[in-house]
């Protein structure tokens, strides 16, 4: 993605581009806590010969924000480096690989691991970190999950952390809702004139690359307590991720090129899908280059939402309620850009102060659902989106309520969201599509599908 183009959804730069951020408390060690930080979107498994993979160049960061002044205290950086074997194959294995170490696997990566706090200082915490290789097929990895097992690395400080490929987890009908919003769903409800389907999972079958870190939470807050109290302001932390390469790239013409200069931010990610859905096209460059300090600037987006003016028109007679609601969207504007304050949810909270920010905010001294529900606080389980997300919730049912309107009488009890509202979403009723892949334990995102037995288009 390059801040010199005015559209990056066409000229997308996939090795560094942000597409899916987790926060969540372990439901197995619920001291800790779990930051999974996705790239390579889309990635279609039987990706050969020149599998998939980190880039070298790129610097990945997950930063932790555990103050009202919405500056990063802590950033854990991700550096990685590549290797080639045998430069004169061009296979990506001359055999099975059947560890993680194996001289088969002929582009192994390796990576470091630091934590830069908010004074400057620099502890790395791991160095030649092994990735496992992409799941090419029964014959070449035989043993995914044994390979998947060898590269999560315990660190010093009870810190776990994986990075490699992962079965996509997020799950969204992308086919019905770039179509003017065509929702399968509502077709069953009547609300449409178009024939009644199931939803369609667009991103079902996909892999994707995933960086994973397990910290203690004392690790986390400002002043190294184990936050036990949900309404103490010490609790909530913020999460953004980024993407970086350096300032210029010399091309020498003889094959090589060079990196050289700081860092650039070129990607970002905080609260799921406002870089495509809230975010305008000429302004997505900008938002990605931009530290989530400044986001006021991009405030008018999140209090007036372009799909929130669409869904009337789109569905006629349907949303009559939303359409004549002329003021700004302030419940999207706490829920997204500050957190939530005391008092707009019973019993939760998980602000980071008045100032207007993009971060996935997390209260760490709410505790993992014992029967979570995937919709999250709007299915009644505080424990999951948005306070902080975890792999299966249904951010795009919940997102999309939220436009339709639910919110509002958060902030605004004069407000009757339309029925309609309150049952919008991709699939019916909202659930976990099949063969959508999680794990019970770290890292949490499935096996990846292996090239072999994929299909082109998984959903036909």
């Amino acid at each position: 993605m390059s801040s010199h183009r005015e559209a990056p959804e066409i000229s997308k730069d996939p090795v560094a581009d942000s597409t899916d951020l987790y926060a969540f408390v372990s439901p197995t060690q619920p001291d800790n806590v779990v930051i999974i930080a996705n790239y390579v979107p889309l990635e279609e498994p039987a990706g050969g010969p020149n599998f998939y993979e980190f880039g070298d160049d790129v610097l990945y960061e997950i930063h932790i924000v555990n103050d009202n002044d919405v500056q990063h205290e802590i950033t854990y950086q991700f550096l990685f480096q590549t290797q080639t074997r045998n430069p004169n194959s061009f296979l990506y294995n001359t055999g099975q690989i059947t560890s993680i170490d194996s001289p088969n696997w002929n582009r192994p990566q390796f990576y470091s691991v630091s934590r830069i706090n908010t004074n400057g200082s620099k502890t790395v915490l791991g160095t030649n970190l092994a990735c496992p290789p992409c799941n090419i097929g029964p014959r070449s990895t035989p043993n995914y999950q044994q390979l998947e097992a060898a590269a999560v690395h315990q660190l010093s400080g009870n810190l776990r952390v994986f990075a490699g490929q992962r079965a996509e987890g997020f799950y969204v009908d992308l086919g019905s809702i770039f179509d003017l919003a065509d929702l399968r769903p509502f077709q069953n409800l009547h609300l449409i004139p178009s024939p009644a389907q199931p939803g369609v999972n667009g991103t079902q079958g996909y892999n994707v690359h995933s960086i994973a870190i397990q910290v203690p939470k004392k690790h986390l807050t400002k002043d190294g307590s184990n936050p036990t109290d949900p309404n103490d302001p010490r609790s909530v932390i913020g999460v953004y991720t980024t993407a970086s390469r350096r300032k210029g790239t010399i091309i020498e013409g003889n094959g090589q090129f060079a990196e050289t200069g700081p860092w650039v931010t070129v990607s970002r990610l905080g609260e799921p899908l406002i870089n495509e859905v809230i975010i305008p096209l000429g302004q997505k460059d900008f938002w990605n280059s931009q530290d989530p300090q400044g986001d006021s600037q991009f405030a008018q987006f999140y209090a007036h939402p372009e799909l929130a003016a669409l869904l009337p028109i789109l569905y006629p007679g349907v949303f009559p309620n939303l359409a004549a609601y002329s003021k700004p969207r302030a419940d999207l504007e706490a829920i997204l850009l500050t957190g939530s304050p005391s008092g707009i949810i019973s019993g939760f909270q998980n602000s980071t102060g008045a100032t207007q920010a993009d971060f996935l905010r997390l209260n760490m001294a709410i505790p993992p659902s014992s029967s979570p529900n995937i919709l999250g606080i709007l299915g009644g389980d505080l424990a999951g989106f948005p306070n902080g997300r975890r792999v299966f919730d249904d951010i795009v049912a919940v997102e999309l309520r939220a436009i339709a309107g639910v919110t509002i009488p958060l902030v605004d009890p004069s407000f009757t969201p339309d029925a309609a509202a309150g049952v919008i979403n991709d699939f019916s009723p909202p659930a976990i599509p099949n063969g959508v892949r999680y794990e019970k334990q770290f890292p949490f995102l499935g096996l990846p599908f292996d090239g072999y037995d994929s299909q082109p288009h998984p959903n036909a």
